[in-house]
Parts: C-alpha cells; structure tokens; sequence
C-alpha cells in the first residue's frame, strides 16, 4: 500500500470517530415518523380487511336476495292453486283483455263510463237476498239489506259494503257536476250517488246492472 492511501484511510476513521452523535429533537423526529409510518401500514391492513369483508357479504346477501319477478309469480300461483285469493293487478289489464272477459254491454258500463237505460237492467227490481258484486272483479260491493225502491229504474242503495266502493267527481256532464261511484279494486264505473236517499246514510247510491254480479244469499 502506499503511504498516501494509508493517510487518506487514516483522516476518514478520524471524521468518522470525531461526527457528533444524534440530537434526542432528531431521535424523537425518527421515533415519530416511524410510528407514523407502522400507523399507516396498520391502517391500510384493516381497510383492505374490511373491503374483503364488505365483498364477502354482498356474495352471501346475492344468494339469499329477494326472489325475481318470475319466482314470485309460481309461489302467488301456487297460493292460489291452495285455495288462498291471489292478488291482481286489474289497473293493468289491457282494454282489449276487458272485452275478452265482459259482454259488449258490461264493457261499455263497467270499463267506459257508459249508462245503461232505465228499467231494462237485470237487478233493477230484484228483491232476493244476497251480496251484490263487481261484475270486474267479484269484489262484495253491495247487500241487498241496504237495497231500496228508488222509482228510478236503475238497482239503488243506500250505502255499500266496507271502503269497497269509492267516488269522484264527474264533469261528463257541462255545469252539472256528479259523485261517479267506483270499485275500489278495480275502478268499474259503477253509477253515481245522490243525496237523496233514505236513512240513516241520506244517501241513493244509483248503479247499473251491467256492473254487478249478484250472489244470492244461500249460494256458497
């Protein structure tokens, strides 16, 4: 080796034995950012934790979701092939599905606010006891209890049966306003109802023959 290497490595060990040691404010500065950095690992473990979590549960919640449409349909159908009522959309049905099902004159009443004429409806003057029905919907609108001569030529009541039958306010008619009365279930035009009946409603609820189906009393 030659002497000039030897002084060179010589001075290095000096400075290197001579550098002052590290502050405690940069000691503690290290300790900080290391704790720091342990923080953010420990921080991004659990985020990543917990994003496999969340996955995992929406592959479980998928298996155990709510049935589709289709599904849904074989169980209402099955109920009902058990003997238990299934519940109809009647708003959906289209006008053409209305004419299949009524009679050219049932249609034009029940399903486009027609009128029949006085005195020529079927249950006009009927006086059999019994549950009067949508002709739509077979849903109990009527009983004959409630039924009275109204000298009008159309079947009259003086109240209905439950929340079954509702009214809205007709303007078919130019400054002549009228209560139109409807099933509930299915929106039949039913008649209109007048305030002139008898006690204890005061009310004449006029309704066409076309739009009822009548069950007689002793009938199951």
């Amino acid at each position: 080796m030659s002497s000039a290497f030897l002084l060179c490595n010589g001075a290095c060990l000096q400075l290197l034995h001579r550098s002052p040691p590290i502050s405690s404010g940069a000691s503690s500065y290290i300790k900080r950012t290391t704790r720091g950095v342990q923080r953010q690992k420990q921080t991004l473990f659990w985020q990543v934790q917990l994003q496999r979590l969340g996955s995992t549960h929406r592959e479980m919640g998928s298996k155990f979701s709510a049935p589709s449409v289709s599904t849904k349909a074989s169980v209402d159908n099955e109920t009902s092939s058990q003997g238990t009522s299934q519940q109809v959309d009647y708003r959906s049905i289209s006008e053409s599905e209305w004419k299949r099902r009524l009679t050219k004159e049932q249609f034009s009443v029940a399903r486009k606010k027609g009128t029949e004429r006085a005195f020529t409806g079927e249950y006009w003057n009927t006086k059999t006891a019994g549950t009067y029905m949508c002709v739509c919907c077979s849903t109990p609108l009527f009983s004959s209890n409630t039924k009275f001569d109204s000298r009008t030529g159309w079947p009259s009541f003086y109240d209905p049966i439950n929340s079954n039958v509702k009214s809205d306010m007709d303007w078919s008619i130019p400054f002549m306003p009228r209560n139109e009365v409807l099933c509930a279930v299915c929106d039949a035009h039913l008649g209109h109802v007048f305030d002139d009946g008898p006690q204890p409603t005061g009310q004449r609820y006029c309704i066409n023959s076309a739009s009822l189906v009548f069950k007689p009393e002793n009938q199951k």
